[in-house]
């Protein structure tokens, strides 16, 4: 089963304090031009593309244009892999919007969104059993894998009912674990993505109250590099939109080449294609460069990480030495910035994108 462990990951901090500007590119020395790079990736539907483009070749043709070399990594655990990435064990790493600052920004490593891949549109939902509607949700427990982006679901839920944190308790529960937690009858709400959340709606007497398609463009996918990695080596960016852009025009196929591209995607996250192809369904992929051009360039980018940086700080989730949640800052296209201006430590860059949507690249 395609195991559902990308969002977990604010649940696990990387383990270091809180730095402010040290490790920005004007805090350490320029990183040095290279010719190998690795992009550690973890099972999820809309990261499937690029395990499968390393296994049919389309990889190491970009690469070999760029007279470079790219390991595509899997790391089985998520939080893992933005570990690795955060202490530099990897040049980049898939990871959702709200982990990328809780977990390599908020510890001062410089990083930066090179791609805008998805957002979830059905992918993260609200459960309730023997429930009319979201306001039955009042004073019961809802388990959840905490501080992390199911965490913000149920928070941004609970505002569209006019409803408070403190109107539940929830309970921290392995995403692991949640399904097999949702069947006890003592378990009356729950929040979870897929491929778990697929199995926990069949459960009798559930309602889906509450999804991520409630909350367009707000959990989105990325591949994030190191920011002074890509500033040494901008073939490095050239090369993986044009790795990403090429697969998802493949997959996009209506005949047989696209079946069988991803069947292939399905294989490699273990699941089959039938599930693989409901779970993409639920995930709204940016297939052209220009529309995640204009999902970076949109003033919603800029309300969506207000509301990431806001929850991630309420929930302590910056460390103890965050002040604020503007001590981190955030950059995005344009020139528009948010928090600190001088601890920029997360930077949404359109260039590449842009670069592939004109056939730059």
């Amino acid at each position: 089963m395609l195991n559902g462990i990308r969002k977990a990951g604010a649940a696990v901090l990387f383990a270091c304090a809180f730095v402010i500007a040290s490790c920005s590119p004007s805090g350490e020395e320029p990183a040095a031009p290279k010719t190998q790079f690795s992009i550690g990736w973890s099972i999820y539907a809309g990261w499937m593309p690029w395990p499968y483009a390393e296994q049919a070749g389309i990889v190491k043709k970009w690469a070999d244009k760029y007279g470079i070399e790219i390991d595509i990594v899997q790391v089985n655990d998520y939080v893992e892999s933005v570990n690795q990435y955060t202490a530099g064990q990897l040049d980049g790493v898939t990871v959702a919007n709200m982990d990328a600052l809780t977990i390599p920004a908020a510890s001062g490593k410089d990083t930066t969104a090179l791609i805008i891949g998805d957002y979830s549109n059905g992918n993260d939902g609200v459960l309730l059993k023997n429930a009319s509607g979201l306001a039955d949700i009042a004073g019961r427990q809802v388990n959840l894998v905490e501080l992390s982006v199911s965490h913000y679901l149920l928070a941004r839920a609970l505002e569209s009912g006019d409803l408070a944190m403190t109107d539940v308790r929830t309970v921290n529960t392995a995403d692991a674990d949640i399904a097999a937690a949702y069947t006890s009858p003592d378990v009356a709400a729950a929040v979870a993505w897929n491929p778990q959340l697929l199995t926990m709606k069949q459960e009798p007497g559930t309602l889906q109250v509450f999804s991520s398609a409630d909350i367009p463009g707000e959990i989105l996918d990325l591949l994030v590099v190191d920011t002074a990695t890509l500033e040494a080596n901008p073939d490095l960016g050239k090369a993986l939109v044009g790795i990403w852009y090429e697969t998802l025009a493949l997959m996009q196929q209506d005949d047989e080449a696209g079946a069988a591209a991803r069947a292939a995607m399905a294989q490699l996250a273990g699941t089959t294609p039938e599930m693989f192809e409901a779970q993409l369904a639920t995930t709204h992929l940016y297939v052209e460069p220009g529309q995640a051009v204009a999902a970076a360039t949109a003033d919603a980018l800029v309300e969506t990480m207000t509301r990431v940086r806001d929850f991630s700080f309420a929930q302590g989730l910056f460390g103890q030495g965050a002040s604020s949640a503007d001590v981190i800052g955030m950059a995005f296209p344009g020139g528009k910035t948010l928090g600190n201006p001088d601890n920029i430590t997360l930077r949404f860059d359109d260039s590449y994108m842009r670069m592939a949507a004109e056939g730059g690249v």
